[in-house]
């Protein structure tokens, strides 16, 4: 029972993770561009390409060898032909389709994260660390005042408390290397 519930829980784990949940997300984003993408090639790339010709692109091929056309379709029947319009219409598809993911979706996605990341550094800028110099003059300040009996400031007495577990460390390191 407990295996099965190990699988279970790892199997939810797997299910939660952040990369399974995007792609999820990825893939049904992908299928509603999927037929904007068709809608735009259909309605605005075919009648433009259907100016100069056929509006489907399917329809433009270029024999290699004798070819015979059927007279009622245009199109060829025997022979060896490349049908570099259902090429064409396949790069303009891809093409769309990158140009709206890119435009629509990364491009705000990465302007968004710079923001966050702008805001998370001005964040981390407002508290400032202590520098080293800062530190040792905390030190001595409360060295001074451990020798003269008086307390020093509150920073002071942790300051104390850092040099004495330093000077611990020091004495321990000496005494395993001898």
């Amino acid at each position: 029972m407990s295996e099965n519930k190990s699988v279970l829980q790892g199997f939810k784990d797997f299910l939660m993770r952040g990369n399974v949940i995007e792609l999820a997300v990825a893939v049904v984003v992908g299928a509603a561009f999927t037929s904007i993408v068709n809608a735009v090639v259909k309605g605005v790339i075919n009648p433009i390409v259907g100016a100069f010709g056929s509006q489907n692109l399917d329809n433009y091929q270029t024999c290699l060898s004798t070819c015979s056309v059927d007279k009622k379709t245009g199109l060829y029947v025997d022979g060896i032909y490349v049908l570099w319009g259902s090429v064409l219409s396949a790069a303009l598809t891809f093409l769309i389709t990158a140009g709206v993911v890119y435009f629509l979706m990364i491009l705000p996605m990465n302007k968004w994260k710079a923001r966050q990341d702008a805001k998370k550094s001005a964040d981390d800028a407002a508290a400032p660390t202590p520098t080293e110099i800062e530190l040792l003059t905390e030190i001595r300040d409360a060295l001074i005042a451990q020798r003269n009996g008086t307390s020093a400031t509150p920073g002071a007495a942790a300051a104390a408390a850092i040099v004495t577990q330093k000077t611990q460390q020091t004495q321990q390191t000496q005494q395993t290397q001898q």
